[in-house]
This record gives structure tokens, C-alpha cells and sequence, in this order.
């Protein structure tokens, strides 16, 4: 009874939310706005349970999938099934989101280890700091502004790329080789 009851639930959001988006896309702006409410509620509740480890990044991940579905909504077959379509949306937003997630937190462990490798090396944080300032001012600009730029100041890798005049991968690469060339001049005595 309850995988009926489940099944009948789901088929009358489908058939709600596929009707709202067929009149929104026929330009009735009070149908867009419930579709908008009501896909923001089903979308909470599906991140909600992939997001568990990770309750505060739900809202932002919802609202990335609104501007997605509003995006792409000239898109929508009405003749196919609504739900399928937006959870695509849904998956591939939450996919990029984790993997950028994953990145970050992947390059941010790489600078830890090279500042936790030069306080080690001194006595206090400020001459760790001094250090690293010293190491970074070794850096060719390449490497050395996209590390300030992402890993201390915290711009995105577009973000920085458009502040350096750099491209996407060079910024990428630029901090790849930084972090290296960093690790490589804690490891040897100067």
C-alpha cells in the first residue's frame, strides 16, 4: 500500500508541476511562479537527502537549479515527463557542485601542507607567514598570483583568471606548479 500510495504522490506532482510548466511556457506568469515555488519545495527535499553531510549548501544548490531549469526551460519537450527532466538538471548541478567542492578542498589541503611544512620549520606564526610571503615572491607571476589569488584571498578560479588576465587553465595550472614549486623550496635549504 505504501509504494502505491508513493507512486500515486509522485505522479500527481508530476501531473501538477507538468501543468504549470506548460502554461508558464505559454506565458501565463502566475503558473510560472507556483511552478517555480513548488519545484523549489521538491527540490529542497531531493538535495536535502544527497546533501546530508552537507546541510548548508542545500539552499544554494536549489536556487543553481532554478536559474538552470528557468535557463533552460525553452528547452522542455511537453510531450515527455517533466520530473525526469528537472532531476537531470538537479543531478548535474549537484554533481558540478561536489566536484568543485572536491577540488577546492583537494587544492586547500595542498597549500596547507606547504604552510604547515614552513611553521614547522620556525618557531612562531608570523615568521611562517613572513616565510611563506618570501616563498610565494619566488614564484614567476604565473604561478604566484593565481595562489594568492584562489588559495589566500578565496576568488574562484573564474574569478581570478578574469583578475590576473589569465585564462581558466592557466589559473588552474598556475597553482598546480605553485604549490610544487613551493613544497619543492620548503624541501630544500636555501
Amino acid at each position: 500500500m505504501l509504494r502505491t500510495d508513493s507512486k500515486t504522490r509522485l505522479d500527481a506532482t508530476e501531473a501538477r508541476l507538468r501543468a504549470r510548466m506548460v502554461e508558464a511556457l505559454a506565458g501565463d506568469a502566475n503558473a510560472y511562479r507556483a511552478f517555480l515555488d513548488e519545484l523549489a519545495v521538491q527540490l529542497r527535499r531531493f538535495l536535502r537527502e544527497r546533501l546530508r553531510s552537507r546541510p548548508d549548501d542545500v539552499e544554494d544548490l536549489v536556487q543553481e537549479c532554478l536559474l538552470a531549469v528557468h535557463d533552460k526551460r525553452h528547452t522542455y519537450d511537453a510531450l515527455q515527463p517533466l520530473t525526469p527532466w528537472i532531476y537531470a538538471i538537479a543531478r548535474y548541478k549537484l554533481t558540478d557542485h561536489l566536484r568543485g567542492r572536491a577540488r577546492r578542498e583537494i587544492a586547500s589541503s595542498e597549500l596547507d601542507h606547504v604552510v604547515d611544512a614552513a611553521a614547522s620549520a620556525m618557531n612562531d606564526a608570523s615568521d611562517a607567514r613572513r616565510d611563506v610571503r618570501r616563498l610565494l615572491g619566488r614564484l614567476p607571476d604565473r604561478q604566484r598570483l593565481p595562489i594568492v589569488r584562489v588559495k589566500l584571498e578565496g576568488l574562484t578560479v573564474a574569478e581570478a583568471a578574469s583578475v590576473t588576465g589569465m585564462s581558466i587553465s592557466a589559473v588552474k595550472i598556475g597553482i598546480h606548479r605553485g604549490l610544487k614549486a613551493l613544497a619543492a623550496m620548503i624541501g630544500t635549504p636555501r
